[in-house]
């Protein structure tokens, strides 16, 4: 029986239509929990009746003189505001959207020198109201903007986004914030783009929102319709199916403009999926045109526009090897119902593989040993080599190699990559800036990994992926091979009130990420190089593709 007939057969549109908490687990203690996180199937229908409030909050800060808004968040918080920034952009008169998902003191520092605190607000976002990247971020930038413009206009320029009752919320009121747009506790993060998470950056950024809303709610409905012709289902069963014939690397390939999407949809189902030892990985193809040949664990989504002939053309020569599942939209704001599609399929998808989409079990462990090392410090794994400045560290299941002989970079990224077998994949952890100068190197090199070696690799942004796929490292599959990289720059900014700077709390999580992954046996190796300067990443580029070709 195949996964739609399964679908079928177990009632599951409906089921999830009503929120049934059977769907996903057996267990009677746990079906409340469930039912607690099931709050995001309506959220289509019920969205209009927040736009008053965001419309006449977006008009007062438009008359104060925003020109550029400045969303501090992360995960579920930031990765739909992110997608809508990138996809759909700002409309004309109407502020620019800039989101802030990091901890890297040279992205911040641009920011801080390009903003003019005269014109800028900011969007504090956290469902718990207890997230460390946020909460640094708005400690910096408030502090910034009280210099520059006092501290009483300063609070009126910062807007919170949290669940009722939080820690964010608490702070919002002690530090006189302007206001609390609340988030209903029965949606988690990940399913939150149709919440204020992702509604108030699309108001405030002059999103046509009712037809956003408009096409949200048309696949919404059809979600909820019969179980053999729902979008959400089709999709759920088309990734199952493939799943099942060995097919678990999910490669998302998208126009250009729609690039942005394959991060909310990395998020969704490496979350949601990745535990209990099994996981679909998903795989963002950031250029499929210029893509080599895939390896019989491949399964395609692509998602572009009608216009978009060449990705079309691609999609048809790939569907004689691949399964291939395409969707082709005709306007930017259908990403709203794109989102929807994708979450009632995942949800789904979870029915179908047997684990619960809406938990992420691991994700507590890295930030656990981050905290750890902030607080009373601890033993991090020592480096085996200097290579002209840049110390390697090998893991978990790679050992340092036994001969004496001094190592090259390039060699000792081989020990890694010879470690690769078929129906693994490559992922490198870059604690970078993002800015393509300096990741476009990676990014080659990684394509070359693929070609080379027949594997799926991607490239993950720290602290951005210990809320996104870092659950799939440690919960998922053991098929992952890692390459962690940081840098050792002297730029720095201080937390107030915190006894750590941000440097040190950017390094401490990619280090409390490596002491996790070691813990779990996984194949990690950490080339700390001296700077995040384009050169040395370059090096570092030349030397992973040198690697892969063996």
């Amino acid at each position: 029986m195949n996964a739609a007939q399964r679908l079928v057969e177990a009632n599951a549109v409906a089921r999830l239509r009503d929120r049934d908490p059977s769907l996903f687990t057996d267990k009677v203690d746990a079906r409340q929990t469930v039912q607690q996180r099931l709050g995001w199937t309506d959220l289509a229908e019920k969205a209009e009746g927040r736009l008053p409030l965001l419309r006449g909050l977006a008009q007062a800060m438009s008359a104060e003189g925003c020109e550029d808004i400045v969303l501090l968040g992360m995960g579920g918080s930031s990765l739909a505001p992110l997608v809508l920034s990138r996809v759909i952009g700002s409309a004309e008169g109407f502020p620019r959207l800039h989101v802030l998902d990091t901890t890297s003191p040279l992205q911040i520092r641009h920011f801080l020198g390009v903003l003019d605190p005269e014109k800028t607000f900011f969007v504090v976002a956290s469902k718990s109201g207890t997230t460390i990247e946020p909460l640094s971020l708005y400690a910096i930038f408030h502090a910034w903007m009280e210099q520059a413009i006092g501290r009483v206009r300063a609070s009126k320029r910062f807007l919170v986004i949290t669940d009722q009752g939080t820690p964010l919320d608490a702070l919002r009121q002690k530090d006189m914030l302007r206001t609390t747009l609340s988030a209903p506790h029965t949606v988690g993060g990940r399913y939150s783009a149709l919440t204020m998470f992702g509604l108030a950056p699309a108001v405030f950024v002059g999103v046509d929102v009712d037809t956003y809303l408009s096409r949200a709610r048309a696949m919404e409905k059809a979600c909820h319709g019969d179980g053999a012709t729902s979008p959400g289902a089709a999709l759920a069963a088309w990734i199952a199916d493939a799943f099942e014939a060995g097919r678990d690397k999910l490669t998302v390939a998208c126009s250009p403009q729609l690039a942005s999407f394959a991060l909310w949809v990395e998020q969704l189902v490496a979350e949601s999926t990745g535990k209990d030892g099994k996981g679909v990985v998903p795989i963002p193809e950031d250029s499929p045109l210029d893509s080599g040949g895939y390896g019989s664990d491949r399964a395609v989504f692509v998602l572009r526009f009608e216009t978009d002939r060449e990705l079309a053309a691609w999609a048809e020569r790939t569907r004689e090897t691949h399964p291939v599942h395409e969707i082709a939209i005709s306007s930017a704001v259908e990403i709203g119902a794109e989102f929807v599609r994708w979450k009632h399929a995942v949800a789904l998808l979870g029915h179908l593989m047997g684990v619960n989409p809406f938990d992420e079990p691991n994700v507590t462990e890295a930030k656990a040993a981050t905290t750890a090392l902030l607080e009373r410090g601890g033993e991090v794994p020592r480096a085996y080599a200097d290579v002209h400045g840049a110390w390697i560290t090998a893991v978990g299941a790679l050992s340092p190699p036994s001969n004496q002989h001094a190592p090259t970079l390039a060699g000792a990224l081989r020990q890694l990559i010879e470690t690769l077998r078929a129906g693994d994949y490559f992922a490198l952890l870059a604690y970078l800036p993002e800015d393509e100068g300096r990741l476009g190197p990676l990014r080659e090199a990684l394509r070359r990994v693929s070609r080379d070696r027949g594997i799926a690799s991607c490239l993950e942004l720290g602290p951005r992926y210990l809320h996104s796929t870092g659950q799939l490292h440690k919960g998922g599959p053991d098929s992952g091979a890692f390459l962690l990289v940081t840098t050792r720059d002297r730029a720095d900014l201080e937390i107030p009130r915190k006894p750590y700077t941000l440097a040190t709390l950017h390094r401490a999580q990619a280090e409390g990420d490596l002491i996790t992954l070691a813990r779990y046996g996984r194949r990690v190796l950490r080339v700390d190089l001296p700077n995040a300067e384009p050169d040395s990443l370059r090096m570092l580029g030349m030397a992973l593709g040198d690697a892969a070709e063996g």
